[in-house]
């Protein structure tokens, strides 16, 4: 296939353009040149924001599907189906779960309410962004993934917890032990984007594992197996989190305490992606290779400048654990 990636260097956009090499596309990657690319596609550099920054993309190339990254500012992705319109047979769009009105009763399908367009947050953004690709004319696909781990995460999420517990020593872990997690491995969602394309698929998909395909403690015990097995989990309840005043899915990432929160972001439902060919891998596949990934590196992993600095101070996990 002939594929262009709005994106193509980060996190999904860098996995997406790596499998795709891999399976013999021809891959086209379009962003602002400020990290090298995956080996073996071609590179268009522009600003999305920038006034001719799309001049790259302005001429009548055409592709089998335009898949685009981007999560913040919707103008960006309003200016890019459009000048894209009918250059491909299908615009596909990284969005989220967010996009879901708050306390909708569980679970969450693919035909539930939204949240309001006018929100200023980042469901709002993703919620314009899926507008926008109505400005493409053709076909659309609305990835809606939620909690997206695996190799070359730059919010660091799984990469903190995979440091923290190589470290060793008393750790405090978020309970309950049996609190399911819903995620997707970056590589299972690029796998059902790349997919999609010769199956025609289009529209609204809830790309994510199902609910309870790993629980906080296998997460934990398996990022604590993988590191060396010198943390000793110390099982945690929220309510003493949560009178220490830390903070849920920040300074403990990943983890959100039972409740709408929780629900909202762990609770959907699956069935129509899985219907359509989403498959999942085993959490410890995610895990070891995560680490596999952060030893590699020479240094610090990347990390996105526009997303808060996730972690706990040890100072406060110990105080906390009584250390």
């Amino acid at each position: 296939m002939r594929l262009l990636i709005l994106g193509g260097s980060g996190f999904v956009g860098r996995t997406l353009a790596e499998q795709a090499v891999r399976r013999g596309d021809d891959v086209t990657v379009f962003n602002r040149g400020l990290r090298p690319p995956p080996a073996g596609v071609r590179l268009l550099t522009g600003d999305r924001l920038a006034g001719g920054g799309l001049s790259a993309l302005d001429n009548d190339e055409q592709w089998d599907a335009i898949t685009d990254t981007w999560s913040a500012d919707s103008e960006a992705v309003r200016r890019t189906a459009s000048l894209l319109r009918d250059r491909a047979g299908v615009y596909q769009y990284v969005s989220t779960r967010s996009v879901y009105a708050y306390g909708t009763p569980q679970p969450l399908t693919e035909d539930s309410p939204l949240a309001d367009v006018d929100d200023a947050e980042y469901a709002g953004d993703k919620l314009r962004g899926e507008m926008a690709v109505r400005e493409f004319g053709g076909g659309a696909l609305m990835a809606r993934a939620g909690l997206i781990l695996g190799p070359h995460e730059d919010v660091g999420r799984l990469p903190w917890w995979l440091n923290r517990l190589a470290r060793g020593g008393p750790a405090l872990a978020p309970g309950p032990r049996e609190l399911p997690l819903q995620y997707i491995d970056v590589r299972d969602l690029a796998l059902f984007l790349l997919d999609a394309v010769p199956r025609g698929l289009t529209g609204a998909y809830n790309v994510v594992s199902p609910s309870g395909h790993a629980t906080m403690g296998e997460l934990l015990d398996t990022a604590n197996e993988v590191t060396g097995g010198t943390a000793e989990l110390r099982w945690t309840a929220p309510e003493v989190i949560e009178a220490a005043g830390i903070e849920p899915w920040i300074q403990l990432p990943i983890w959100l305490p039972p409740g709408p929160d929780h629900d909202h972001l762990h609770r959907g439902d699956v069935t129509k992606a899985l219907t359509h060919g989403l498959t999942v891998r085993p959490v410890r596949e995610t895990v070891a290779d995560t680490w596999a990934w952060l030893r590699s590196l020479p240094g610090d992993p990347p990390r996105r400048t526009d997303r808060a600095r996730v972690g706990l101070d040890p100072a406060v996990e110990a105080k906390v654990l009584g250390e």
